[in-house]
């Protein structure tokens, strides 16, 4: 009768120990068990969350492990349609926290990201591009600011209208990319920009140049109108200046052969 009893208590042992589970959350997670009993009890989702640790729960039971940091989602997104007309391709990101493991997983599901936030934030960056055109979205990118702050909104909303127990950390909406023809474009036409303000420096230097020669022979014209010298004389006086200031270069040494035209010979050591 004693091994009898000996032997019924190792099986119960036997059949706890193989009926058991283990629940272990790592840092930053928490566990969502959910009661499937096989043979008596009821069933659904425990209302309290596992924390990190080492649990045990019937084999039954299953467990999900909900991520408590802050989780990043990213967005691709192509040929999104500006206001003017333009398909544009964005990349946005958007990070959430959640704050209650529970009440997610038993309305929401397991891929509660999926199912209940992807299509949403999508249709919300999709909807803001529309209101803001290729130019300031994709070259000057005045208006990524306006759109990062109305979708980080509506998402807001969503989230307490839906009672979805997520936090919204913050949403990034890159810059966006036009097409290649368009960029293509753009680059084409800053170079022949480019041109027109090089043409027009190298006109102004021109103008500048031409003002400068006018001014010059006007200059001279009245100089030579107060000196009563004829233009000939005029001329005859600028190349005795010009050969006064090539022999009064130093180490320079001139001689002058006199009649008829007078030039001067430079002796060069």
């Amino acid at each position: 009768m004693k091994y009898i009893k000996h032997a019924a208590l190792a099986t119960s042992l036997l059949f706890v120990c193989t009926a058991c589970t283990v629940v272990a959350p790592d840092a930053g997670q928490q566990a969502v068990l959910i009661d499937k009993p096989w043979l008596f009890g009821h069933g659904g989702v425990r209302a309290q969350p596992v924390s990190p640790g080492l649990t045990y729960t019937w084999m039954s039971t299953q467990k999900i492990y909900v991520n408590m940091f802050p989780q990043q989602f990213d967005g691709n997104f192509t040929d999104l349609m500006s206001s003017d007309g333009v398909p544009l391709d964005f990349h946005a990101i958007i990070r959430l926290q959640v704050t209650d493991p529970v009440v997610l997983v038993k309305d929401f599901g397991q891929d509660w990201y999926k199912n209940n936030v992807e299509q949403e934030f999508f249709n919300r960056v999709r909807s803001a591009v529309k209101k803001h055109g290729m130019n300031e979205t994709a070259i000057q990118t005045t208006a990524i600011d306006e759109i990062d702050t109305e979708v980080t909104k509506a998402m807001q909303e969503y989230f307490k209208a839906n009672s979805i127990p997520i936090r919204l950390v913050k949403i990034t909406v890159g810059k966006a990319n036009p097409p290649d023809a368009v960029r293509n474009q753009r680059v084409e036409t800053a170079q022949q920009e480019q041109r027109v303000l090089t043409e027009h420096k190298r006109d102004l230097a021109e103008q500048s140049r031409k003002a400068a020669e006018q001014s010059r022979a006007e200059a001279d014209n009245a100089y030579r109108n107060a000196m009563n010298l004829n233009p000939a004389q005029f001329v005859e006086m600028e190349r005795i200046k010009m050969q006064q200031a090539v022999c009064s270069v130093q180490g320079a040494n001139c001689t002058f052969i006199v009649g008829g035209q007078i030039d001067p010979v430079i002796n060069v050591k």
